[in-house]
């Protein structure tokens, strides 16, 4: 585990802090040089990434049955999944969430939970929108249990122009829900696997934030949660 940037407690992502150092480098170079339109558009370059790499602190009172969003972003599909040809190798539910390049690309675990396994797959680079970047873009599966045996599996996929996918995490790490993972970087989508008869409560279109907002529940909601 990569304890630096699982607990990090800086504004930013560290990982962004190379590309943030190089453009506002940059910026000032052209600006001592008296080059003021580039000078102005590598600034607002500078402005852009650091916002890209922003990396806010999260704070959720879910109940330990919740499943937090894994990411910043919107619901793209909702889906039952009888067959066992998918990630979790049994009928699940699975949520699909879209990332821009506007939004927080900082991941984070939706269940407390242990590392059981972390599966690369190279692939291509489509849109991340599509349903075909589920199968065929490259991604990073990360397969999980709970403490009282349940398994979820989270699959980080590449975009279009999103490549390089970061993962902070290793097969035996346990990290509890909304600690950060890993990041992608630009524009990207998640998905989550969690068991069949899962509640799930995320719907299409809706926005959500990364260990804050819940998708769903491994036991369903109380009264009190509807």
């Amino acid at each position: 585990m990569e304890a630096s940037r699982i607990h990090n407690r800086w504004p930013i992502a560290r990982e962004g802090l190379p590309f943030i150092l190089i453009a506002a480098g940059l910026t000032g170079f052209t600006a001592l040089l008296g080059w003021t339109w580039l000078s102005v558009l590598l600034g607002i370059l500078t402005l852009f990434v650091t916002s890209f790499f922003r990396d806010p602190e999260r704070i959720s009172s879910a109940a330990p049955h919740a499943v937090l969003s894994p990411a910043d972003g919107r619901i793209l599909k909702v889906e039952h999944i009888e067959s066992p040809d998918n990630p979790l190798k049994a009928p699940a539910e699975k949520v699909s969430i879209f990332m821009t390049v506007f939004n927080v690309h900082v991941n984070r675990i939706p269940v407390s939970a242990t590392i059981l396994e972390t599966i690369y797959s190279p692939g291509k680079f489509f849109s991340a929108d599509l349903d075909k970047a589920s199968d065929e873009n490259e991604k990073n599966s990360l397969v999980l249990a709970t403490r009282d045996g349940r398994k979820l599996v989270v699959v980080q996929i590449a975009g279009l122009i999103a490549r390089r996918i970061a993962c902070w995490v290793k097969p035996g790490d346990f990290l509890n829900a909304g600690e950060r993972f890993g990041l992608i970087r630009f524009g990207s989508r998640l998905e989550v696997f969690v068991p069949a008869g899962s509640a799930i409560v995320a719907a299409p279109g809706r926005k959500v934030r990364a260990g804050e907002t819940v998708i769903g529940y491994l036991d369903g909601p109380s009264e009190s949660e509807r």
